[in-house]
């Protein structure tokens, strides 16, 4: 067992701020040097023209433009090294796993990844412009799952990478759907007209407690009602990876004891608990779950656990747009692998 700990971070302000703050935090921890690494023994095979990146975040998230260039200026590289590193614009992302169940007034999602892709960090970010967001941090700029101020919860799960577009990748779309959308038929809007440079589901929950998944490939958007998602569609099954064993088993242990979940308790056990099935400790195989994360539209409260087995830690998000800044500095947790973190060592010489 691996014991670490995810940094909370807390800013209000505009996004170029935000950014020369992130840049600062990235200084002090090994991110930077492990992604500059990892991009010379994994050598792009895409290209960036950030004329055109620029154009599409002009036209959908002029603000994290900012940010970015917040950034770049903080860490001194170039636009182009900026756009590699925390753009997430026509960039490939390995495969991964992820698991998510929705219910009155919430949303449960495991989050399946490898750890040296992790930043540790948990953010609660209020912008000048746009919605508050609340949740944890994929590769600096993005969100794999989190929760804005409106109620908005959303998680997304890998499909696969063949066929790629020229578009955003999982991580700064689902940022974009937490800063930008207050409902789940704002964020339905938005998927259909982003480009999408990969094929995932997104899920979706709000006050009004409706859930829609979202299947999303470069070619085709389709939108169904589930309360269910693991890595496989179910509209678009001419889009899915070969081999779905592991993603239709969790699937399956979900589907046989959905009737026994009573509340967001028992769904969090069902997703967390090591001995449920769900849980998946496959972490070299880069889909061993990291993080458990709940979201509750209605009262605006977020539980987060790393690891399995554990207690959530449960935040006031409310209380924190409110104005009173959370007294917790990391959150701890335990894996059952010895492969490290993205923000503690350098991992890729």
């Amino acid at each position: 067992m691996q014991q670490f700990s995810s940094e909370l971070t807390q800013f209000r302000g505009s996004h170029y701020d935000f950014g020369r703050f992130q840049g600062k935090y990235i200084k002090r921890s090994q991110l930077l040097e492990n992604r500059t690494d990892q991009w010379k023994l994994r050598v792009p095979r895409f290209e960036i023209d950030a004329t055109e990146a620029k154009a599409a975040f002009i036209e959908f998230a002029p603000k994290i433009w900012e940010e970015l260039i917040g950034l770049q200026d903080e860490l001194k590289l170039s636009l182009n090294d900026t756009l590699l590193h925390f753009g997430h614009f026509r960039v490939n992302n390995p495969i991964s796993g992820c698991s998510i169940l929705t219910g009155d007034n919430f949303l449960v999602r495991n989050y399946d990844y490898h750890p040296m892709t992790y930043d540790g960090r948990y953010n609660v970010f209020q912008p000048d412009d746009g919605y508050a967001v609340i949740g944890p941090v994929s590769r600096v700029t993005g969100r794999m799952d989190g929760m804005n101020e409106k109620g908005l919860a959303m998680g997304y799960n890998f499909i696969n990478r063949r066929r790629p577009g020229d578009g955003f990748v999982c991580q700064m779309i689902g940022r974009i759907i937490l800063e930008t959308c207050a409902t789940v038929e704002e964020a339905v809007d938005l998927l259909k007209e982003i480009p999408h440079r990969g094929s995932f589901t997104y899920v979706v929950h709000d006050k009004s407690s409706k859930t829609r998944v979202i299947e999303a490939t470069p070619r085709d958007i389709k939108v169904r009602e589930s309360n269910i998602c693991t890595n496989h569609f179910e509209l678009l099954q001419h889009e899915n990876r070969y081999h779905l064993d592991d993603s239709t088993r969790r699937m399956m242990e979900i589907k046989v004891v959905q009737h026994l979940i009573q509340d967001a308790e028992s769904a969090f056990r069902l997703m967390n608990d090591t001995d449920k099935g769900v849980f998946s400790e496959l972490y070299k195989s880069w889909a061993g779950t990291i993080h458990t994360a709940a979201y509750f539209p209605e009262t605006l409260e977020t539980w987060f656990a790393l690891g399995g087995d554990r207690d959530p830690v449960i935040f006031d998000f409310q209380k924190w747009l409110d104005g009173e800044d959370f007294d917790l500095h990391a959150l701890d947790g335990e894996l059952a692998t010895d492969i490290e973190f993205a923000n503690t060592v350098q991992l890729w010489r």
